[in-house]
């Protein structure tokens, strides 16, 4: 199901597209950011939504948190706004600080999709991002896929150049599993698949360490209550106020990350084909939207500032090369104030 959504200053329309599963999944994706503007769960005891919203496309315009968008061409951070490739500087625009963040201040979360097919409980959204936009090189076709699978939310990014570019796709929820965006997300129970983590400095650019989380509060390897996990005190949750993290998956990692609210019963389980994911718990969100509440955003990526470390994996699509990555968030009823033994008996059934 497709409907107008709103209208951008320029008057072009924006639609919202209605997904749907058998399950009792249900999610509402606009063509503006291909935002995942609802995410509804319905159970035996009502209807539970499972991310953040805000309330029209005006506030979604105005929105500088990223809410819930499609992130590119480059999530997370790069350093000075810049990366040399093949002995060229490109110089990208900057919207934090000197840095860019999220692909710039005109990022693909903030650019419209074009709807390439639909059925009832998937879209194929496309956008063509040309050279030069945000300071990147090449023409650049991406194709991203949203489709429910009974209890599972689907996310295929493709994408093809016709120049070597800097290319780190991601997806950005803000999930808060209670039902209820008010009581506190960092209540939610957290295990992630990570054995090490990015240390970063003051501008949250990482140093270029790749560090153990052992005796850290990065380690979440076992599950816990992400409050109960924090150290305040710690140097890098002061840089960032709080988690705003990337944490590297285990070489045998079972899946991305799982989150469970012992208030709702519902637990998700996120599985890719990344090879970290940013841990961030929202906490800027406070300033801006006092009433909305928090969500933790788990966004499974590359290393964020990747061009311009060597040590990292490369982060660059040449052409005659297909970018691919695949999210998945799955859900369950496992029950309230369940031990994590269930939790998981639940996500694995």
């Amino acid at each position: 199901m497709q409907r107008v959504f709103g209208q951008l200053p320029d008057g072009v329309e924006i639609h919202a597209l209605t997904l749907r599963s058998d399950a009792g999944l249900q999610a509402q994706i606009l063509t503006y950011g291909g935002l995942l503007h609802t995410l509804w769960l319905t159970t035996a005891q009502g209807v539970v939504p499972l991310v953040l919203s805000l309330p029209d496309l005006p506030a979604y315009v105005a929105d500088r948190h990223s809410l819930n968008i499609l992130v590119g061409r480059f999530g997370n951070r790069i350093a000075g706004a810049r990366y040399t490739l093949d002995g060229i500087t490109h110089m990208l625009v900057a919207n934090e600080g000197r840095n860019q963040l999220h692909g710039g201040p005109r990022g693909f979360g903030r650019r419209v999709w074009s709807v390439l097919e639909q059925a009832p409980d998937q879209v194929l959204l496309g956008y063509d991002s040309p050279d030069g936009e945000e300071g990147y090189p090449g023409n650049l076709q991406v194709h991203a896929r949203l489709q429910l699978h009974g209890l599972s939310l689907q996310l295929d990014f493709e994408a093809r150049c016709d120049a070597a570019t800097a290319l780190n796709l991601t997806h950005h929820p803000y999930f808060n599993l209670s039902g209820n965006p008010r009581l506190p997300a960092a209540a939610q129970v957290l295990r992630v698949s990570a054995d090490r983590y990015l240390p970063v400095d003051a501008e949250s650019i990482p140093t270029g360490e790749i560090a153990s989380v052992t005796g850290t509060p990065f380690d979440f390897r076992h599950a816990v209550a992400i409050a109960d996990n924090a150290d305040p005190a710690h140097p890098q949750l002061v840089l960032g106020k709080g988690y705003d993290q990337c944490l590297v998956l285990a070489g045998d990692a079972d899946c991305v990350a799982e989150l469970y609210s012992p208030h709702s019963g519902i637990a998700l389980r996120i599985s890719s084909d990344a090879p970290a994911v940013q841990l961030y718990e929202g906490q800027h969100l406070d300033t801006h939207y006092p009433g909305l509440g928090r969500g933790v955003c788990l966004e499974p990526q590359d290393y964020p500032d990747a061009p311009n470390h060597a040590n990292f994996p490369s982060t660059i699509l040449r052409p005659g090369e297909v970018y691919r990555r695949r999210i998945s968030y799955r859900f369950v009823n496992a029950g309230p104030d369940q031990p994590w033994d269930a939790v998981c008996a639940a996500l694995d059934a």
